[in-house]
């Protein structure tokens, strides 16, 4: 009997690739959805369906007691489980597999293409260009150089630990927080650890997030770490929305405290037209699209691809972020 497969990830349906053919030879009958889908959307949908290949759906308690009996297997096209209720899944002995590994190169660079267009004014001063600003006795404005400034990482993963490779090449100071620290790692390459995410924070002229979303991160960077941060700091998130307070880091922007902000993520994706971030000065938002690279979207649609189809035909290729299987 054909397997029954939601697939909601956008990254995977709009790019063409070998992930493509992969999926259209298994047979499978396919609902393809938009998302990352809400919680209303997916119990709407959930209960006929063998697995999800999914995004960043809203998978709660609620939709995960639709699904059974029949769901079995949940399929996630990336490594972010922060929309997942993992511990209820792993209750209900629904395996939640993931992609690590696959994607921390694209991520990297994307985290270095806002240091440059922040600390340069790129993206404003073309803005500025194209709304025909570049006329007589305009005031071109002044940028930094990245070179020689302490950059400051928490989370020291493999997207983290690409960052600063990359950020070392540039000739910045590194220093360093992660619950686990690799000090080979930190040797090898000349890195400083921080005592404290705190710390590192308010160490650096730069400040770029690569955490997992927890307690302890949600709202990491708040009213109160920002008085505490250097004046002029520039704040890049590509980790998760939630891990800077938006309403604060909007306040930081006004004020001037926070020289520019770059984010990939939002606490809320797509944002409503009022969002603070939207309109705060020195800001530049993406639309998730760090890890959206013709290279990275084959490998992780690839690597989703292979766990569901090796957890059907029973392999062992899977990779279970919950130790189900």
């Amino acid at each position: 009997m054909s397997k029954r497969v939601l697939l909601t990830t956008t990254s995977f349906q709009d790019t063409p690739g070998s992930h493509q053919e992969l999926l259209n030879a298994q047979g499978w009958e396919l609902v393809r959805e938009r998302g990352p889908l809400s919680e209303e959307r997916m119990l709407e949908l959930a209960g006929e369906f063998d697995a999800f290949l999914c995004g960043d759906d809203a998978l709660t308690p609620a939709v995960l007691d639709k699904s059974l009996p029949r769901l079995q297997c949940i399929s996630k096209y990336g490594i972010g489980l922060d929309k997942i209720d993992v511990a209820y899944a792993t209750e209900k002995g629904i395996p939640v597999c993931y992609t690590p590994g696959v994607n921390h190169t694209t991520v990297a660079e994307h985290a270095i293409g806002f240091m440059l267009s922040l600390c340069k004014q790129i993206q404003t001063n073309a803005n500025d260009v194209r709304d025909g600003k570049w006329v007589g006795g305009w005031k071109k404005p002044v940028g930094n150089e990245i070179m020689g400034k302490t950059l400051g990482i928490i989370g020291m993963g493999r997207i983290g630990k690409e960052v600063a490779i990359r950020a070392k090449a540039f000739g910045m100071d590194v220093v360093a927080y992660n619950r686990t620290f690799d000090s080979d790692f930190a040797e090898q390459h000349g890195i400083r650890q921080g005592s404290s995410a705190q710390e590192v924070i308010e160490m650096a002229d730069i400040v770029s997030l690569h955490c997992a979303l927890t307690p302890d991160t949600r709202d990491l960077i708040n009213a109160s770490q920002i008085e505490r941060l250097k004046d002029g700091v520039w704040i890049i998130n590509c980790a998760r929305g939630e891990v800077v307070n938006s309403v604060d880091i909007a306040a930081g922007l006004e004020s001037g405290k926070i020289a520019g902000f770059a984010a990939d993520v939002l606490d809320a994706e797509p944002p409503a037209g009022d969002h603070p971030l939207l309109h705060a000065p020195n800001c530049i938002i993406t639309a998730h699209i760090a890890s959206r690279t013709h290279e990275s979207v084959q490998r992780q649609a690839n690597r989703s691809l292979h766990n569901l189809i090796h957890f059907f035909d029973g392999g062992d290729d899977v990779l279970c972020a919950n130790g189900v299987i």
